[in-house]
């Protein structure tokens, strides 16, 4: 009994493995993964926290006064302290507005990695487990689908929508419209990284001692198969965030996008480029600026777990 008792207190827990693992310790090494991740999380606290950190409401046309409209930053000449970045000219605080926008660019790129990741990891499970001629009809209409760039087959749905049920019912439903198309163009580049993952492990013992068990196929594929590629999901996810963010932004700037009433970091370009060049360069750079960022860290997050996460580059 003090045996199994003194074995049970000597067996490390969660937080302690975690800690003595590679991927800890990379991260604890790596000063560009370390300051990626502290700028995301800041990213992300503003963006849940805007309507408590924001000074206005952009959303509230009570607090919008158009005679304060294409005020310069602080610090530039003619600047006022209430307004930190200025304000757009529409009068909106710039600070308030990029708050909100980037709560919304978040929004729309974690939901449509989402709905990516829900469509290509079944897709892929399923060509992959069951293969023959549904691996063949699945990954020919991902090749269909890889074919068409996400703009172009964006473009062309959300113009025609836009075109068919007008535009005022499109601004309702931009957001839904936006994750649904950047979700559903997306798809293949889970669905074939999940197919190979699942070729390499359906041959192992594991699954095999599952069917001798008597486990259906969807146990197998969602409770043992799945759990082991995480790795490659993990990555393409942080890489995939950034690039729907991108997406909405040059959909929003396109005017297809996110409406002027409820920006999007996209959208706050778009409305300050015909401005740039009266003056009034802040209300398309700062927005810029902030979206480059975010885009960056992104990419540098996604860029070390790949290096990470791929046991071949490992060297202990």
């Amino acid at each position: 009994m003090a045996d199994s008792t003194q074995q049970m207190e000597q067996q490390p827990t969660t937080l302690q493995r975690f800690k003595a693992s590679h991927f800890w310790h990379s991260f604890r090494i790596d000063r560009v993964a370390q300051l990626s991740f502290i700028v995301f999380l800041i990213y992300a606290l503003l963006a849940i926290f805007a309507s408590v950190i924001a000074p206005f409401d952009p959303y509230d046309a009570s607090q919008i006064d158009i005679m304060n409209s294409e005020i310069p930053p602080s610090w530039e000449e003619g600047g006022e302290e209430g307004f930190l970045l200025g304000t757009d000219a529409q009068g909106r605080d710039m600070l308030s507005t990029i708050l909100y926008g980037t709560r919304v660019s978040l929004m729309i790129g974690l939901c449509a990695v989402a709905l990516q990741a829900l469509l290509g990891i079944v897709i892929g499970l399923t060509a992959g487990y069951i293969g023959g001629r549904v691996d063949s009809l699945l990954m020919r209409i991902a090749d269909i689908q890889l074919s068409f760039s996400t703009l172009m087959v964006a473009i062309i749905v959300l113009a025609v929508f836009q075109a068919t049920f007008g535009t005022e019912l499109y601004q309702q439903l931009a957001m839904i419209m936006l994750i649904l198309v950047i979700g559903i163009a997306e798809w293949p580049q889970y669905a074939r990284t999940i197919r190979a993952s699942v070729l390499a492990e359906k041959k192992k013992e594991y699954v095999d001692a599952a069917r001798v068990m008597g486990f259906g196929r969807l146990r197998i594929m969602f409770r043992h198969i799945l759990p082991n590629t995480l790795s490659p999901i993990l990555v393409i996810s942080t890489v995939q965030i950034a690039n729907a963010i991108i997406s909405e932004a040059s959909l929003s700037f396109l005017g297809l996008g996110m409406p002027v009433s409820q920006p999007s970091l996209g959208s706050l370009i778009s409305s300050g480029f015909e401005y740039i060049f009266s003056g009034a360069w802040w209300i398309t750079v700062i927005p810029g600026v902030v979206l480059v960022v975010l885009v960056l860290v992104m990419n540098l997050l996604g860029d070390w777990m790949r290096d990470v996460l791929n046991p071949k580059l490992y060297k202990g």
